[in-house]
């Protein structure tokens, strides 16, 4: 199975079939909570889909570089950007717009709590505890074995921007949590079926020497779980904390008199006004 061929079946026809669902919830007049219509979902997409590029990019390099993974030469196009295919890129935008669809979709369905108690607690607690797993994936990458690597580069890369996302909004993640955890726990699981079958067929391989060895199903390498897990939570995170009305309280008010006037729409020109002739009145 190419590289390509799985995006195609596994990721853009679902893209397709939630994009026509999007279309159908809007003729319907579904829309999101409002607690969640502070930033336009399909701005923070855009966004979401620039950053997963720029983030992502030099670390998947590395990984393929460094032979954590490899792809099959005569499965992909052969346009490689560094040392990654370019339907690897191609990845990082469509798995965001899938995952972020489908958030999308759960949230005009599902309902919200409509009380909201910051929570400070929540949040430094939050941070602590993804704080000190970071620690230690970083005294896993330097002093443990190399069976640990795939993992300890995993957690090392994504753990600070989901630490930030805490930081900034932990106790809103809670208030959602039933929105985040199914939108999360589903988009993983889909993921690495789909990453499964491509393992399968030698679509890509990941190196045995530098993961630990546990096949979930006999074929998928629990680290690929973890990585669809973390970047799903990543998306997830992201995309209703930058919706959530709630954070703009927690905002710059300079960034938000930036995103007030960017929302502005401009007002309409009044009428010109009617100038009556000289020399003809109401008598």
């Amino acid at each position: 199975m190419t590289y390509f061929g799985v995006l195609l079946q596994f990721v853009v026809v679902p893209i397709m079939v939630l994009l026509l669902l999007t279309y159908r919830d809007r003729r319907l007049a579904r829309a999101l909570p409002e607690s969640l219509r502070f930033l336009s979902p399909w701005w923070t997409l855009g966004i979401l889909a620039v950053v997963a590029v720029v983030y992502t990019t030099p670390w998947d390099n590395y990984l393929v570089a460094t032979r954590v993974w490899w792809y099959d030469p005569a499965l992909v196009t052969g346009v490689t950007l560094g040392w990654v295919p370019l339907e690897e890129y191609a990845f990082f935008v469509l798995q965001t717009v899938m995952s972020g669809l489908w958030l999308l979709f759960l949230a005009r369905r599902l309902p919200v709590n409509t009380a909201f108690t910051p929570r400070r607690k929540l949040r430094v607690g939050s941070v602590a505890v993804a704080s000190l797993i970071w620690l230690g994936s970083l005294l896993l990458l330097f002093f443990g074995p190399r069976s640990g690597n795939y993992l300890a580069l995993e957690l090392a890369w994504a753990l600070p921007p989901i630490i930030l996302q805490l930081a900034v909004g932990a106790d809103i993640l809670w208030r959602h949590r039933r929105l985040v955890g199914l939108a999360i726990g589903s988009a993983t699981l889909y993921l690495c079926a789909v990453d499964a079958l491509a393992i399968g067929s030698g679509t890509w391989t990941i190196n045995p020497d530098q993961s630990l060895g546990i096949l979930l199903g006999g074929v998928l390498p629990i680290e690929e779980a973890i990585f669809f897990l973390l970047t799903n939570t990543l998306l997830g995170f992201g995309l209703v904390l930058a919706m959530a009305r709630a954070t703009a309280r927690r905002l710059p008010s300079s960034l938000l008199r930036r995103l007030a006037h960017r929302d502005q729409k401009p007002a309409a020109p009044p009428p010109p006004s009617i100038r009556r002739p000289q020399g003809f009145s109401h008598e």
